[in-house]
Parts: C-alpha cells; sequence; structure tokens
C-alpha cells in the first residue's frame, strides 16, 4: 500500500501485560507478545481464554491494569491517538447504519482519521473488495457477507500498517472466505501486518506464518507454525495389503518403541510412531514380518487442530520469544 511509515523493531509490542476484572477474574496474566512489521500471525485460544480483551486493548475499548503496549513504536497510553491510527480492526460483530451506503460511511470514517481528500481511496478499496457496484446502496440491503466486507473496509479506510481480523469468517459461506482470504494475502503482500483470531484452525495452518495459542489469559506458545506442528512429534502411517485377509494382524504385530497400532482391519493397519525415535523403515520391516503383501502406504502429518488440542487441554511450556 506504499505507506509511508518509520522503520520499526516490532508491529506490535505487547509487554508484560495483565487485565482483571474484579477481584476473581484474571483475563490476562503478565502477556507478552512481538509481532514483526510485515508478519501474518495467528492468535488461537478457547473460547474465554483472552483473546477479545488482547485486541480490545490494542484497539483502545479496554485499559490494562499493568504493562507496557505499543503499536508500530507508539506506546498506547503516552501516545493513544497515532497508535489507534496504526491499527484497524475487523470486529466480530457486524454494525453500521443502516440509512449509510458504503461510500458514505467509508467518507465518514476518513474524516474522521481527518484524511484530505487526496489521501483518501475510498472507491478502490470498494472495488477491491467487490463492492463497487453497492457503493451507493443503503447498507440495510446488503447481504450478510457484503456487510462483513464493509467491516474490513472500515477497518482499512485510513491504510493502517496493522489489520486485526477477530473472527471474520464466522458463520459466512465459503465463496465469501475465499474472496476476503485471497483480498488479505493482497494486503500482506503489499506489506500490512496481519493478526488473525479464527476457530477454524485449518485457516490459521494455511495462512499464518506463525501462531500464538493464548489459554487461560497466558501465552502458552508462540512459534512458527511449521515448528509449533513438528513439536507434537507424532506422524502415523497407513498401510493397505494385497491378498488374503488377516483378521490377526493386531495380536501378531510386534512394533518397535515409540509406535503403536491406532487402527487394524483385516486388509489394512495405521500405526502412529515419533519419526525423531522411529524410521519408516523399521515399521516397514515389522509389518513384513507378518507375511503380508503391502499395496500402498501414506504418511500423515500433525494438523494445527492436533497441536492446539493438545496444548489447551494437557498445558504446554511458552516457546522462547
Amino acid at each position: 500500500m506504499n505507506l509511508p511509515l518509520p522503520s520499526v523493531a516490532a508491529a506490535i509490542s505487547i509487554e508484560r501485560t495483565t487485565k482483571r476484572y474484579g477481584s476473581d477474574l484474571v483475563a490476562l496474566d503478565d502477556v507478552s507478545l512481538r509481532v514483526a512489521p510485515g508478519a501474518f500471525i495467528g492468535l488461537l485460544g478457547p473460547n474465554g481464554a483472552g483473546k477479545s480483551t488482547l485486541i480490545n486493548i490494542l484497539g483502545g475499548l479496554v485499559l490494562k491494569d499493568s504493562g507496557k503496549v505499543s503499536l508500530w513504536g507508539r506506546d498506547v497510553d503516552k501516545d493513544p491517538r497515532n497508535a489507534r491510527a496504526a491499527i484497524g480492526i475487523v470486529p466480530q460483530e457486524v454494525y453500521m447504519d443502516p440509512f449509510f451506503t458504503p461510500y458514505a460511511m467509508l467518507e465518514l470514517c476518513a474524516g474522521l482519521y481527518g484524511l484530505r481528500r487526496s489521501e483518501r481511496w475510498n472507491d478502490t478499496l470498494l472495488e477491491r473488495l467487490g463492492l463497487g457496484d453497492k457503493k451507493h446502496v443503503y447498507s440495510r440491503s446488503l447481504s450478510g457477507g457484503m456487510k462483513r466486507r464493509m467491516m474490513v473496509a472500515k477497518a482499512l479506510v485510513h491504510r493502517p500498517p496493522i489489520l486485526v481480523l477477530d473472527e471474520p469468517t464466522a458463520g459466512v459461506d465459503v465463496m465469501f472466505r475465499k474472496h476476503l482470504w485471497a483480498f488479505v494475502q493482497e494486503m500482506h503482500a503489499e506489506g500490512t501486518t496481519i493478526l488473525l483470531t479464527t476457530h477454524y484452525l485449518e485457516e490459521a495452518e494455511a495462512l499464518c506464518e506463525k501462531i500464538a495459542i493464548i489459554d487461560r489469559g497466558k501465552i502458552v506458545a508462540y512459534d512458527k507454525t511449521s515448528t509449533l506442528i513438528a513439536r507434537l512429534a507424532t506422524k502415523s502411517l497407513h498401510i493397505t495389503f494385497r491378498g488374503k485377509e488377516r483378521p490377526k494382524m493386531q495380536k501378531t504385530l510386534r512394533l518397535p518403541e515409540h509406535a503403536h497400532i491406532v487402527a487394524c482391519t483385516s486388509h489394512s493397519v495405521e500405526i502412529c510412531y515419533n519419526p525423531q525415535k522411529v524410521a519408516v523403515a523399521e515399521l516397514l520391516a515389522a509389518v513384513d514380518g507378518n507375511d503380508v503383501s503391502i499395496q500402498d502406504l501414506t504418511t500423515k502429518e500433525p494438523s494445527l487442530e492436533e497441536v492446539f488440542l493438545q496444548i489447551t487441554q494437557q498445558g504446554f511450556s511458552p516457546s522462547k520469544q
């Protein structure tokens, strides 16, 4: 987007930030998180983990109790106006005046940010979000997906270097998701730093370079997506056999340590194993010892969903940032 921005070490810097509600609920517990300029980060966590509180602190809607938060080098407490100008947030809820058109809404938002006429890109923004032919239509007549796109347009009207997407595809159709992610990836390619929260973990796995997982108000993991998946340290091997049935395979198959059968039929077996401890050749040798003829085999990597469940259900030590 050719943003005239100063060079900074971190787009988002959160240092030892705590937020309590009353005396009992600790929404954020000494949270630290650092997001590099131009990164695409996923923020994942169960309901009530602290994601919304963290986003609301970034947007200036919630005041933290302690810690330091900076957006593009601007402290949210010492320089709140410029800090908020550095971020655009697409909230979960869709809200807009039903009697405003998309173009009128963007004009109002641009005016509130103090943008000159020459600095506004409302027409371009609406076109890129597929709303060009709806820019003078009252918002009450827009479809649900179009209203979601309008929320993205409002967040980007002032060309912020940071875009936060809070559950942007919840309850919308597949076509909208594809259109939105194509646009978001364009923004990312142009240099926008993106922070995404979503319950669709396959989206986070496909889009995000790094993943931060928050649970019970603490960041319990923060690393590259591929590294987090590798830390689960399990893979599965599925083997199908030719010829006669072997109903007793589960009893006769002797696997090496760090490998076990997770499913077995008369014509196939699925083995879960730790690839750092066991080689596929060892597993094949063990299977071959049962007088079988292998027809096909496939291996499967763990998914981000499996990593997420392990971390949030069993606990996980945070990685070094």
